[in-house]
């Protein structure tokens, strides 16, 4: 199952009215509507499906974007059936969407779903698959458009493909085949290329679909229209106006039960080479000739392909990483990260993690990217800073100088989505001081409306054919090849003591010195 539910805590989407607004309803409008067809959602009784799936489709569902002849298939190992597993959506529903105000409506979306019971590392459940599919095609006038969402734990996925091939699920006679596939894709660039071989035997890569759901997040998506769209940004987006650039992805949770797992990923391999580097690449591409997925995601690859590599030497210098030790945040006392269930007490697995990139081309060198991402820290919030270069000052007086701080423009991703401006005015009155001041766009205050679910919009992208938000393989592998040397080193270091930072603080103190060594320091958040 995918980890990065446990990112965020869930948000009660409030339905009020059958015409409640939804940004989708009229940024989507424009596009076709999907064609009949049914999702099959293997691993379905994991909470991904009751708080993310189950609830986005449902929103699509009341929206009018689901087409008429569309079913969902769940296929899972636990004993139920139909009633059961509708049952079990209908508390999913009122749980994590919000408030239901047509039961009736709701009893007709559930009506949609039909349940599988079957091990999915087997083949013959697959064989059953097939049937259940040709018989509802058949009973139901359901044509042959499949998207199968593979919502288990990544080491299934090799056997869950080889299966959908076997069972000749990878091809429809009567339409098309799709597979989402959840992050992590690898665990580094060898097993990224092996699982990739695996999947090329049976797949073609227009019917794959690797998920990364911060990819659906609106103001991820913003970043694309406001760097593009905006005639005043272009001209300074590069080396001659920025001096640096920091992106932070903080998370205030701990493990959540999720020792076992996370001990094998770090948050390196967590939320570092995907949310982090995806957001990366949005910033610092090249216009694409088209927004459209493969002109998008080639600009996205030209970025990573510019990265300067880490030589394993540069790690010590250029790489921090630690652990969170016990401590209070928001007055609860917490355990640190040994002591979690399922950590090992000589763990050298890292909750935090920060470096210094560079990109070698005429854009962007020598401007240096700090990305850092952590667990236990004092805020939930992923933005990206951009700290442009101060202006000539010998006009104003050195006391004055010395108030003037840098222009930052933050692009927030959560919570709090939206674009804030910080530069410098002089405050009222006879003196001349100096002093900084904000101007914040947030999507709620001037949309009058909250985005909707990541999963919303990357659902019905899937549905339509439509790949441009989903992760290619040669993207996938660059950002595992940029990674590599940081993992080798840290496995010829083995289990060292890793630098400890308290709950509710931002990291390490090596991390701090990371910029102070540039004479820079972390943005305040």
């Amino acid at each position: 199952m995918s980890n990065c539910l446990q990112n965020s805590p869930p948000q009660k989407k409030k339905a009020t009215m059958a015409n409640r607004q939804n940004p989708l309803r009229d940024g989507l409008r424009l596009k076709r509507t999907p064609q009949p067809s049914t999702l099959i959602i293997l691993g379905a009784t994991g909470d991904l499906t009751k708080r993310k799936l189950v609830p986005s489709l449902y929103s699509l569902y009341i929206d009018g974007f689901l087409p008429q002849d569309f079913r969902i298939v769940a296929f899972a190992r636990r004993d139920k059936n139909d009633d059961i597993f509708r049952n079990d959506m209908r508390d999913a529903l009122r749980e994590y969407y919000g408030e239901i105000d047509d039961a009736n409506r709701m009893n007709r979306f559930l009506s949609l779903i039909h349940y599988h019971r079957g091990d999915f590392n087997q083949p013959e459940p697959h064989v059953e698959l097939a049937q259940l599919l040709g018989k509802l095609q058949d009973e139901r006038g359901i044509t042959g458009n499949r998207l199968f969402y593979l919502a288990t734990p990544p080491s299934t996925y090799q056997a869950i493909i080889n299966n959908l091939g076997a069972a000749q699920l990878n091809k429809s006679p009567s339409g098309w085949t799709r597979v989402i596939i959840e992050k992590p894709f690898g665990r580094d660039l060898g097993s990224a290329i092996e699982l990739g071989k695996v999947v090329d035997s049976v797949l073609t890569e227009d019917q794959i679909y690797r998920i990364d759901h911060y990819l659906g997040k609106e103001t991820v998506q913003n970043i694309l229209v406001f760097r593009f769209a905006n005639g005043i940004f272009e001209p300074i987006w590069n080396r001659r106006y920025i001096d640096h650039v920091q992106i932070t992805v903080a998370e205030t949770l701990g493990l959540e039960g999720r020792g076992n797992f996370f001990e094998e990923t770090g948050i390196t391999r967590d939320i570092v080479q995907n949310h982090a580097l995806q957001l990366f690449c949005l910033f610092a591409m090249e216009p694409p000739a088209a927004i459209d997925s493969n002109a998008v995601r080639n600009e996205k690859v030209k970025v990573l392909q510019a990265v300067k590599q880490f030589r394993e030497s540069d790690v010590d210098e250029l790489v921090v990483r630690g652990q969170y030790a016990a401590g209070s945040l928001m007055g609860q006392q917490l355990p640190g990260y040994k002591e979690e269930e399922g950590v090992a007490t000589d763990s050298a697995t890292e909750t935090y993690f920060a470096a210094k990139f560079f990109i070698d081309n005429w854009r962007w060198a020598d401007v240096p990217f700090y990305i850092r991402a952590g667990k236990r820290l004092p805020k939930r919030v992923t933005e990206i800073a951009i700290h442009f270069k101060n202006a000539p000052l010998q006009m104003f007086s050195e006391k004055a100088r010395s108030q003037v701080g840098s222009n930052v423009l933050a692009l927030r991703i959560q919570p709090d989505e939206g674009i804030s401006l910080r530069f410098d005015s002089k405050v009222p009155g006879p003196s001349s001081l100096i002093r900084p001041v904000t101007m914040d766009f947030r999507y709620g205050t001037s949309f009058g409306q909250k985005p909707p679910d990541a999963y919303e919009r990357l659902l019905l992208d899937a549905l339509l054919g439509d790949a441009t938000l989903f992760t290619r393989s040669d993207e996938n592998q660059m950002a595992w090849k940029l990674l590599d040397p940081i993992f080798n080193r840290w496995n010829q270091l083995g289990r060292i003591e890793l630098p400890q930072y308290q709950i509710g603080a931002w990291g390490p103190t090596q991390a701090d010195h990371l910029l102070r060594n540039d004479h820079r320091e972390w943005r305040r958040l």
